[in-house]
């Protein structure tokens, strides 16, 4: 998955120069800054650390578990079977536009 986000320039720097500092790309550090935000269950140094500094600065994510139980993986098999039956959305598209 892919996320967006605006940040000004000095924010994205320092980001950055603590991702290549720590050896990581960007993305990479970024992931592990939200894992360690919002995963209780994660764990290792880096993920250690910043968590604490998340902590410190009063970031760092309660656990919260979810509602509900998880859905029967054999309707889920079934729903995508059904959502992949019918007609591809280009279709309708290029029909609107008289193609």
């Amino acid at each position: 998955m892919q996320l967006t986000i605006r940040a000004d320039e000095e924010l994205v720097e320092r980001v950055k120069r603590t991702a290549a500092d720590e050896g990581k790309s960007m993305n990479e550090w970024a992931n592990l800054v939200f894992r360690a935000a919002t995963d209780p269950d994660a764990s290792g140094s880096d993920i250690d650390r910043i968590r604490e500094r998340l902590r410190n600065a009063g970031l760092l994510a309660d656990h919260i578990p979810l509602a509900g139980r998880p859905p029967d993986a054999d309707l889920v098999r079934a729903a995508g079977r059904r959502a992949g039956a019918g007609k591809p959305l280009s279709e309708y598209i290029s029909e609107g536009r008289g193609e």
